[in-house]
């Protein structure tokens, strides 16, 4: 199922809206627990904005746009002091569609994810979840990253952990 998914940067003419929708569908589970991620009720513009100040790159199959992942680059990742420091990338605004989740997707994402803050000089690619979000903390954990702090991005109803991943070249 995986190999039918073409992964590739965000360009021009892709669909915002449609984007943006792939978003709502990915993080309605995280929703409906309680959780107000922007992902879940952000409008078009605001994907565009959040797209536009990194990397974004977004997984295709038959046409449609299954998959997302923003990458910032040390420069551009700011907000917490963790994210502050000169050799930390991340990433976020990560969604795959939910009827082709644990397919593998997610995994190729962040995997380029991690390919690009190694091109980028970066020793670590860090990303925040919501703390009660214990599932995701376990998937990020199951890849290597490890809890390095928590934020309060007063946009959300709830405090976020930092997880940060050692990058080895």
């Amino acid at each position: 199922m995986e190999n039918e998914v073409e992964i590739r940067r965000l360009v021009p003419t892709d669909d915002l809206r449609e984007l943006t929708e792939l978003l709502h569908r990915s993080y309605k589970q995280l929703a409906d627990m309680g959780f107000r991620f922007l992902a879940t009720h952000q409008d078009a513009e605001t994907t565009r904005e959040r797209a536009n100040s990194g990397e974004c790159f977004v997984g295709c199959k038959d046409g449609r746009l299954v998959a997302t992942l923003t990458f910032y680059d040390a420069e551009h990742t700011q907000g917490c002091s963790w994210y502050d420091r000169p050799e930390v990338a991340s990433f976020g605004q990560f969604a795959v569609e939910p009827s082709l989740q644990r397919s593998g997707i997610g995994s190729r994402l962040i995997e380029l994810a991690e390919g690009r803050a190694l091109e980028t000089r970066a020793a670590e690619l860090a990303l925040d979840t919501a703390e009660g979000a214990t599932h995701l903390i376990a998937l990020y954990e199951r890849r290597g990253y490890r809890l390095v702090g928590s934020a309060d991005w007063g946009e959300t109803n709830y405090r976020s952990v930092i997880l940060s991943k050692r990058l080895i070249a």
